[in-house]
């Protein structure tokens, strides 16, 4: 492989591919999450005739409950040289980031079920974990990456270690010079004795 496209490979795995990685590790297990929630509301595990029930409780509560463990997990692992230090500040953004990713489901959800009439458990499947968790997921990815963690955060980790960095490169004092090879770093030489 050449050294330019090795270059460009291993560039674009760092900076989005992995990130890519992580998130889709983490959204299948929030989508299992989601989806085995969903179902067990709209079966009446929890109860019958609630709100809860209804396809659209269902989806609320099941997705408020994946919304919070992917919050942990992108947090604590997918971005978390980038997490931010205002950590309630970081989940106000995330969520608003994912209650618009929910808003995208939902609304497929609605179309499906209430406007175009497809009112099946398989139906109400497609349109809000299917379709709607796909086109939701391209935004909250998109939004998490570039907005919630990203590296112009001024209150995120990797970016306050940049700091540090750069002011322990300014202000500490350079390490001495080692002397000529086997002897103790150069010393300024002590005045000489003179009679008087």
């Amino acid at each position: 492989m050449p050294e330019t496209l090795r270059a460009l490979v291993a560039r674009a795995w760092h900076g989005f591919l992995a990130y890519l990685l992580k998130f889709g590790v983490v959204g299948l297990i929030g989508f299992v999450i989601d989806v085995a929630l969903f179902n067990a509301l709209r079966l009446g595990v929890f109860g019958a005739d609630t709100w809860a029930q209804t396809a659209i409780g269902a989806k609320t509560v099941s997705t408020s409950v994946a919304i919070v463990f992917n919050w942990l997990g992108n947090r604590y692992w997918t971005f978390r040289r980038h997490r931010r230090r205002h950590v309630i500040r970081e989940f106000a953004e995330y969520l608003l980031v994912s209650l618009g990713g929910m808003a995208i489901s939902l609304a497929c959800l609605w179309i499906s079920h209430h406007l175009l009439g497809f009112t099946s458990l398989l139906a109400d499947n497609i349109s809000s974990n299917v379709v709607g968790l796909g086109l939701g997921t391209a935004f909250r990815f998109l939004l998490y990456r570039y907005w919630v963690y990203g590296h112009h955060r001024s209150d995120g980790l990797s970016n306050l270690a940049r700091v540090e960095e750069a002011q322990r490169a300014l202000f500490e004092e350079p390490p001495l010079e080692p002397g000529p090879a086997g002897s103790s770093p150069a010393q300024s030489p002590e005045p000489r004795n003179q009679g008087g």
